[in-house]
């Protein structure tokens, strides 16, 4: 197994499947975290490390070291061997290159990195992909076989869910990180808030299930995942209790012969609360049909969302300005497309320059009232 993101949570979710299952650990690769990639290094003693942070080599404890963002795919070639597993659990845009060079070369992919498929889904061989988002690996595991009418996600609602949708202007920074659920990265976190991870998650399934009936909603205790409804009328629902190592397990492993989270005690939860996505409170789910039918705009998504998203954690902008941002970028770009992979990376750079002036904009307007 060759693990991208080692140090972060899926990364050491899947480390602990590793440990439990005495699987082979090929290479690690981290962004800057030197003492836990060494901690890594020592129980798993793999034969390839890399660090994105090239200032950082000297730190790590290991005589065969790539470093920087070319480093890390230099690593992925090196570390290639027929029927070899990769695990992409890296945050971000940067997780795309890894991903295309993995899946060139013929790597079989356990996908967390979520702007792999978002940008650029359709450049990558779907077959040897296999989703380790837990509403992703929810969908496979209810499809089998079986030909859809819809695939339905759930979402937490994030931070701003019990919020008025008129009191969202205001919103502080503090208050969109507290998650109602659980503790998650800080980006992730607002992502959740904005509706733009599920967004993310619509097209990953497009992209997976070659699917475009695809719709989402709140289901505000994180216990459903996933549901399927079939053309019989029968609809199935994917229970479990969030736990990362579930779907990194099937994605590894061919056989799951022990408990890996415990079950889910429906008399214990009692209640389960729906609701609808509001785009009053969430107005970038007004993208979601074109997303679905223009997929190719997943990159101009990603990118303006990076760039409001950044902006807002420095306390630069408003809440309200991401959504903004994201719906003045895929007007401004509702007719590009990208015809090869370089084209993609491009784009990305375009519409983070616009979406930069956008900003500023807003900003210097803001500071003159």
């Amino acid at each position: 197994m060759v693990l991208l993101g080692s140090t972060g949570s899926i990364g050491q979710n899947t480390l602990d499947i590793a440990r439990r299952y005495s699987l082979h650990v090929t290479a690690l690769c981290a962004n800057s975290n030197t003492e836990f990639l060494n901690k890594q290094i020592k129980e798993f003693n793999p034969k390839f490390v890399a660090i994105a942070d090239k200032s950082k080599v000297k730190e790590i404890n290991h005589p065969n070291v790539y470093a920087g963002d070319e480093g890390v795919l230099e690593m992925i070639e090196a570390a290639y061997e027929k029927n070899e597993i990769l695990v992409n659990a890296l945050v971000g845009f940067a997780g795309l290159a890894p991903t295309l060079k993995a899946n060139a070369l013929g790597y079989k992919i356990a996908l967390a990195n979520k702007e792999s498929l978002v940008t650029a889904g359709e450049f990558l061989n779907i077959p040897n992909i296999i989703p380790i988002d837990s509403e992703h690996f929810g969908l496979w595991y209810l499809l089998g076989q079986r030909e859809p009418k819809r695939l339905l996600l759930t979402a937490s609602g994030g931070a701003f869910r019990d919020t008025p949708p008129e009191k969202l202007a205001f919103a502080t920074l503090k208050n969109a990180l507290k998650h109602p659920n659980w503790k998650m990265g800080k980006k992730i976190t607002i992502d959740s808030a904005t509706m733009v991870n599920k967004l993310f998650e619509v097209l990953e399934a497009y992209w997976l299930f070659s699917c475009k009936e695809i719709d989402a909603f709140i289901e505000t205790k994180s216990i459903i995942h996933a549901l399927v409804e079939f053309v019989d009328g029968s609809t199935t629902a994917h229970l479990a209790n969030a736990d990362m190592r579930l779907p990194i397990a099937f994605a590894l492993l061919n056989k799951i012969d022990k408990p890996i989270a415990p079950n889910v005690n429906l008399l214990h939860v009692r209640n389960l609360e729906f609701k609808d996505i509001d785009v009053s409170r969430y107005p970038v789910w007004q993208l979601r049909k074109i997303l679905l039918e223009k997929s190719h705009l997943g990159v101009v998504l990603n990118a303006a969302n990076d760039e409001a998203t950044k902006l807002f954690l420095e306390e630069k902008i408003a809440f309200n300005d991401i959504s903004k941002c994201i719906m003045s970028a895929m007007e401004k770009f509702e007719h590009v497309k990208a015809n090869s992979v370089d084209e993609v990376f491009l784009i990305n750079l375009e519409v983070k320059s616009f979406c930069s002036k956008f900003l500023n904009d807003r900003l210097h307007v803001r500071e003159k009232q």
